[in-house]
């Protein structure tokens, strides 16, 4: 089962725009050393919407290689019915130890039609399966129960921030499931989900993922660490001085959720390339924010350090 901060890797691509597995093995071992509780490759973050079957096959390949069983690795599966079909067995050809479902290509839907949708792809493999409340895919409390009972799917990630309708549906399928024995998992799946943790861990929604430990692991274990132990002072100061500037940054210019984490990735030494077309690449006046901003984010943890030491 997953626990800790969850490591969302970017996919490289070289300056082709080809995916760059050297750099991709680089990233994965650079991050599973620095301590998360799982890694979801080729999901959000990962820009899974710009794959190929064969890209996302060689991606899932090459990261359960290099993690080699020291934390869970689940892989990104969605768009429509048949492609995700398709990914949800590659991932489990290709190792995975589980799934997460991103939302349908496009079109809405009614919650019972996200149910079957959820149905027919668990059907396609035995591996673990996460659905993802998000964008065109949201569940209502019924839709949730009916997923959460089917015997592969182990877990639910919210990415809509509607905290009243999440709120419902963590009581739903907690009493759906009075009995069983079955371990459900709820994950906060926001963007930059540091900013509104303390309110889901509320709820009882204590997993998140974490876009910023891609490029700045010690921050977001920092963060989650000062969550665990209560220390309210580290948590409001890493808030203040880094994830909300983050945000405000993030918030500029549509698809930066995943380009700023990329050109963080490079910040830090590991050339991560471009984003695939539609998102495009930081500015040059935004790359140089983000740089202010881990530099602001690593004071408030240095500062922290030293008091610790001296305390």
């Amino acid at each position: 089962m997953l626990d800790g901060v969850l490591f969302f890797p970017v996919t490289p691509f070289d300056h082709d725009g080809e995916v760059d597995y050297d750099r991709l093995v680089e990233h994965i071992e650079r991050g599973v050393a620095a301590g998360p509780g799982g890694v979801f490759v080729a999901c959000g973050t990962g820009e899974f919407h710009a794959l190929g079957l064969a890209e996302f096959g060689e991606i899932v390949r090459r990261t359960v290689e290099t993690v080699a069983g020291r934390v869970p690795v689940f892989a990104g599966a969605g768009g429509s019915l048949v492609q995700a079909k398709e990914f949800a067995v590659s991932a489990k050809v290709n190792g995975a130890d589980g799934i997460l479902l991103l939302p349908p290509y496009l079109v809405t839907m009614p919650a019972a039609g996200l149910a079957e949708y959820t149905r027919a792809v668990a059907a396609a493999t035995d591996l673990p399966l996460i659905v993802y409340n998000r964008g065109n895919a949201v569940f209502d409390e019924v839709s949730a129960v009916t997923v959460a009972t089917l015997p592969t799917v182990i877990g639910f990630k919210d990415g809509t921030g509607d905290l009243d309708n999440v709120s419902r549906i963590v009581i739903a399928v907690k009493k759906s499931l009075v009995g069983t024995g079955k371990e459900f998992l709820f994950f906060n799946g926001l963007p930059t989900a540091e900013i509104t943790q303390q309110a889901y861990r509320a709820i009882g929604v204590t997993l998140y993922s974490s876009a910023t430990f891609a490029f700045a692991p010690e921050l977001a274990l920092a963060f989650y660490n000062s969550l665990e132990s209560g220390n309210e002072e580290l948590a409001e100061a890493l808030l203040r001085d880094f994830f909300h500037p983050l945000v405000r940054l993030r918030n500029k210019v549509p698809g930066y959720a995943v380009s700023l984490v990329k050109h963080g990735v490079t910040l830090e030494g590991i050339d991560a390339g471009p984003v695939r077309a539609p998102l495009v690449a930081p500015t040059p006046e935004h790359q140089a924010e983000l740089e202010q901003i881990i530099a602001a984010g690593r004071a408030v943890l240095a500062g922290s350090l030293a008091v610790n030491a001296t305390a």
